[in-house]
């Protein structure tokens, strides 16, 4: 280990932070930088918003986007409303939907979309909101059980995990410009209907069906959903943690 990563150093026997290397990225990459938005430290940050990702990937970046949308459209995770059918209040509570690029190490460009919740702290209490969460020295000593017991251990990633629990509430959601034009290619017959254009950007009011990362209560009711299920199937909540 210490000939593949160096020797370790400081009081906390780390190693030191490898230099970072930008040898991947390519002269269109670096030309979008210029003296004005170099970031201050010097490094390119691998994640941007649509507006940068788009002008850096190109194509790539639309195709990034898509992937993303196609996972909220199959899982029927928005329901379009019409504008006109939303009051002022509804229209000006609706969660803007945020996108974000970023290119992996494997050089494959992928595209991170969220709610902004921000504006739901207005009106939304934390303990209403917020999620138990395992203590890092509950799964610790845990683990160190399962070891000491020999326990077959397995770990699972559940893919669009917030989007498998159904929206509590009535949430609205915005989606603009860009984002909106490549949702509405998936498929024209049921978004274009919904559509409407603002200041010469194409604009659509969704509601949301199930959770969505950003929303939130979006982790409390994935937690719900997942216990829920677990007890259904025998599983037993741990009484310490």
């Amino acid at each position: 280990m210490d000939e593949r990563y160096g020797s370790r150093s400081g009081h906390y026997n780390l190693r030191p932070r490898r230099e970072r290397n930008l040898n991947r990225w390519n002269d269109a990459t670096l030309a979008c930088y210029s003296s004005n938005n170099w970031p201050a430290d010097g490094i390119i940050h691998s994640q941007h918003n649509i507006h940068q990702g788009l002008k850096i990937f190109g194509k790539a970046g639309e195709n990034a986007i898509t992937t993303e949308l196609k996972q909220l459209h199959s899982r029927q995770v928005l329901e379009p409303k019409h504008g006109q059918s939303l009051t002022q209040k509804e229209k000006d509570d609706a969660l803007p939907y945020l996108m974000f690029l970023k290119e992996k190490q494997t050089g494959q460009i992928k595209g991170r979309g969220c709610a902004d919740g921000r504006r739901q702290r207005l009106y939304m209490q934390k303990e209403d909101t917020s999620s138990p969460t395992v203590a890092i020295e509950s799964l610790l000593i845990s683990a160190t059980l399962d070891a000491l017991e020999q326990q077959d251990v397995a770990t699972v990633d559940i893919p669009g995990a917030f989007m498998q629990a159904d929206m509590v509430g009535i949430v609205h959601m915005k989606l603009e410009g860009k984002i909106a034009d490549l949702l509405a290619e998936l498929e024209p017959d049921l978004y274009r209907k919904y559509m409407i254009k603002m200041n010469g950007k194409s604009v659509l009011y969704v509601k949301l069906r199930k959770a969505l990362y950003g929303t939130l209560q979006a982790a409390m009711l994935f937690w719900q959903d997942l216990t829920k299920t677990l007890t259904d199937w025998g599983f037993v909540t741990n009484p310490y943690d």
